[in-house]
């Protein structure tokens, strides 16, 4: 009787399955892909739940934003803007164009995206190269704790050019969304 020789695996990593937008899409029409999650460079991440500090600080910033957002442009909340290999899904964003221009499509843009970082400080970092390719020009990343807004401008194929940190205090306001300005203060009192 012979001995079977066994192989032992390869000690690599296994690569993650990776999904185009596309493949995304049908996945999740076909109920094939669980609820409350985004795509992000080709994979799917589930999303945080929403504490009532982050809830909190998401309404607040959507009643500021609403009355100064300009004619041809609209608020969306918690909507997905399909950008190259990702969908992120940010808390607010303001889209040029009307709600029923994305009848039958997400936006590939956004003048504003605004990010609430309770705890999540990093993953909504990690999103910045998504938008950046899909060419968002103004980015703000809220974050609480430290009663600041982490700001990004300039969007370059992969990056922003520009990163300013704002707070505690003082006033902010939007280089794309004219007539959208936030006491700092007030927002983190």
């Amino acid at each position: 009787m012979t001995a079977l020789e066994v192989t032992k695996p390869a000690t690599a990593a296994p690569e993650p399955w990776r999904l185009t937008v596309e493949e995304y899409h049908t996945l999740a029409e076909r109920g094939l892909i669980p609820e409350k999650t985004e795509l992000l460079y080709g994979q799917v991440f589930h999303k945080m739940a929403k504490s009532p500090t982050h809830s909190f600080f998401q309404v607040q910033l959507l009643e500021a934003l609403r009355p100064a957002t300009p004619a041809g442009t609209h608020v969306r909340q918690d909507q997905p803007i399909t950008c190259l290999d990702s969908e992120p899904e940010p808390d607010l964003s303001v889209v040029r164009g009307s709600v029923q221009d994305f009848r039958h499509e997400h936006p590939g843009t956004a003048e504003l995206v605004i990010e609430v970082c309770v705890t999540s400080h990093e993953y909504d970092r990690s999103k910045l190269r998504a938008y950046a390719g899909a060419r968002v020009k103004e980015v703000w990343l809220i974050l609480v704790p430290e009663k600041q807004v982490e700001v990004h401008r300039q969007p370059t194929d992969a990056q922003f050019r520009e990163r300013i940190l704002y707070g505690p205090g003082g006033r902010l306001s939007s280089t794309t969304v004219r007539g959208f300005e936030v006491d700092l203060a007030k927002l983190f009192a």
